[in-house]
């Protein structure tokens, strides 16, 4: 196939920018007017909201941290409190940094990206700001105590970096250090030890990977007593090596299995297996002793394995003790483990919801067993609480409501996929709707990759923009993704990824043979990787939908490797310069499975120029190419927003307002 449009490629020519700006003004005069204006101001309201809640973080100080967006500060401010101001219903916060404010007296286009606080002492900390919502940041040290960036501190320019502090006058740097220093994958493959006052260019070389690898990095453990630090070798997406680094600068692997996760706490170290390994089934979650380890010892204890409903979704550590967060056919629950030899204690974890969703915020490992806990649904917003393992729980904010959830329900449901595997999903809408009395438009998402699990989760903006005006909400949790661990997501690898797209397929059919809708009225939206799964259900099902959506997507799997950060997914979907994998890859490929007169359904393409990981050319071109063979296709392309298409509350509104008012208009054009 001789590529058409090759030079959609180009990011920002002079031949691409006014055809991007062409294709803007084109679907916002289509999708514009008085109801997409009400949409997206009814959908700001929400994002703007003083009445939200924060989901603050802890970095060791007894501050709570977090970061905020309003009408008022659209590029946000970081701040903190106190645990009795966090406690009022307006918090007393101490603003760090305005990042608006910043914009302003440095004529910039920053966005918040993070931040690294030094330990001990929290008097310093990296910020990471990046232009227009990028993942390559500008690193600053910053004086927490005097609430300025500090002259003459560590400062490095535009890259895609990682820093770690590993004392006052010393950090860990992975970045672009000139030709030769990034991996293939556009991600630094050399990792320096930097001391405070030299230049970048003296900076102690740590470890030097391949090109390619995926990523180096290193970091460094302050736990007193326990000072510990890490290189970190990323072979390839799941194969990850650990080496541990001694003070003289002598580097020890640490013998694992390159796809397991490692983690050490003081005196124990945690393993996470994705494959069998000595006797342990993959899923399992293993502890031993680090030293021991280190010693030659093979002996752990299991604190997790796995059974066909269940898996583990995260692990937290407080300062004794260790919290798990499990899933039993997408449904969560956590449970406190006490350490022990060789025994390990358990129970169930106080503030966890009987429904939907709960997750650990934050622990404070270093110095107590304190933990943040949160749980929402579809239809509960969120409650936050604090806890102390074996002590009480206390509700510190609850969420408000944006929408009326009256006549509203949430079910569970199972499809049978082309190979008679359940797959299981989650319908939100009126009773009626439920018992298959379904008349008004559905929405259908996806994901199904990276190992990424999909939960119940309590969307303002879906209420407002979607729920309350009569449609209904389909979350599917199909192979590729992590809801049943490992093997969930290994089944839709490389070769077989056909499996992940025909779960979803399951799903859109079970839902017509159940009578919650209509092909012609079910919409489906993804972004990302669940941009790939839209642009195959538009190429390949096409029959099954009335309407697609694709943010931020891969589409062109032939050329995705030389795109960006596309080589670094290689072990997700399998490198199409090798013939074999091109084999199976081309038989899904959106771009190169774009055919005349097939019933495709009208589709919307959304993307953002600042997107350095997902090219913005795989939405370009297949938009032009759809478009070329007649078929209805709209691009909208916001100029900032990196991989989220959004920088800012108002950028985020306008791309979900097109989203939600393209599908309506598509799915219900009596109504629109």
């Amino acid at each position: 196939m001789i590529d058409p449009y090759l030079w959609l490629e180009e990011l920002d020519s002079a031949d691409v920018l006014p055809w991007v700006d062409e294709r803007n003004s084109e679907t916002l005069g289509e999708l514009g007017g008085e109801g997409f204006t009400r949409l997206k101001d009814a959908i700001r309201e929400v994002l703007d909201s003083k009445d939200r809640i924060s989901f603050p973080g802890w970095r060791g100080d007894g501050f709570y941290y977090d970061f905020w967006r309003d009408a008022d500060h659209p590029r946000g401010l970081w701040r903190r409190t106190t645990l009795d101001q966090f406690r009022r219903d307006e918090p007393d916060w101490d603003v760090l940094l305005d990042v608006d404010a910043l914009n302003a007296a440095e004529d910039e286009n920053w966005t918040w990206s993070g931040v690294t606080v030094l330990r001990p002492g929290y008097g310093r900390c990296l910020i990471k700001l990046a232009r227009g919502g990028s993942d390559a940041v500008v690193v600053r040290e910053f004086d927490l105590v005097d609430r300025v960036f500090v002259t003459d501190g560590f400062v490095l320019p535009e890259a895609k970096t990682d820093v770690d502090w590993i004392d006052a006058d010393h950090i860990y740097v992975a970045t672009d250090f000139g030709p030769g220093s990034l991996t293939t994958s556009g991600y630094a493959r050399v990792v320096k030890r930097w001391r405070r006052g030299t230049p970048l260019a003296e900076a102690e070389t740590v470890f030097a990977g391949e090109p390619d690898d995926v990523l180096i990095s290193a970091g460094h453990d302050p736990t007193p007593g326990y000072e510990r630090d890490y290189v970190i070798r990323r072979v390839e997406f799941f194969r990850t090596q650990y080496y541990l680094r001694r003070a003289d600068g002598e580097l020890v692997l640490v013998d694992l299995p390159e796809d397991a996760d490692f983690d050490v706490h003081r005196e124990w170290m945690l393993v996470r297996l994705r494959s069998p390994w000595l006797s342990y089934p993959a899923g399992a979650l293993l502890a031993t002793g680090f030293e021991e380890f280190l010693a030659g010892e093979r002996e752990f204890t299991v604190l997790f394995e796995p059974d066909p409903s269940t898996s583990l979704v995260s692990y937290s550590w407080t300062r004794n003790h260790l919290l798990l967060v499990t899933m039993t056919d997408v449904v969560t629950r956590v449970h406190a483990l006490t350490p022990g030899t060789p025994l390990w204690s358990s129970r169930p974890l106080p503030g966890t919801a009987e429904f939907g969703t709960t997750w650990i915020v934050d622990t404070d490992p270093e110095n107590d067993d304190a933990y943040l806990i949160a749980s929402e649904g579809f239809l509960q917003p969120a409650t936050l609480s604090l806890g102390s393992v074996g002590g009480d729980v206390t509700v510190l904010k609850r969420a408000p409501a944006f929408f009326a959830a009256d006549g509203l329900a949430a079910r569970q449901f199972f499809a049978k996929s082309a190979d008679g595997t359940r797959v299981p999903y989650f319908v939100v809408g009126g009773d009626g709707v439920l018992d298959g009395d379904g008349k008004g438009p559905a929405l259908l998402t996806g994901y199904g990759g990276f190992e990424i699990p999909l939960t119940p989760n309590y969307s303002g903006v879906r209420g407002r923009g979607w729920l309350a005006r009569g449609g209904t909400y389909v979350l599917a949790n199909i192979r590729g993704g992590g809801e049943y661990g490992p093997a969930w997501h290994q089944a839709a690898l490389r070769e077989n990824r056909s499996r992940a797209y025909e779960d979803f397929a399951a799903v859109a059919a079970d839902l017509v043979a159940r009578g919650i809708t209509t092909p012609e009225r079910l919409g489906i939206t993804g972004g990302s990787n669940g941009g790939l799964l839209m642009g195959v259900m538009l190429t390949r099902y096409p029959e099954l939908f009335g309407a697609v959506v694709a943010g931020v997507p891969l589409l062109d799997m032939r050329r995705y490797t030389k795109l960006l950060a596309g080589k670094s997914w290689i072990a997700e979907y399998g490198d199409p310069d090798v013939e074999a994998d091109w084999a199976f890859i081309r038989e899904y490929s959106p771009y190169q499975n774009v055919q005349p007169d097939r019933p495709y359904p009208p589709a919307l393409f959304i993307t953002s120029t600042r997107d350095d990981r997902v090219h913005p050319g795989h939405a370009r071109k297949m938009m032009a190419l759809l478009r070329q063979h007649g078929y209805e296709s709209l691009l909208y392309e916001n100029v900032e927003g990196g991989h989220g298409a959004a920088a800012d509350n108002e950028q985020a509104a306008t791309k979900e307002a097109l989203t939600l008012e393209f599908l309506w208009r598509k799915l219900s054009p009596d109504e629109a």
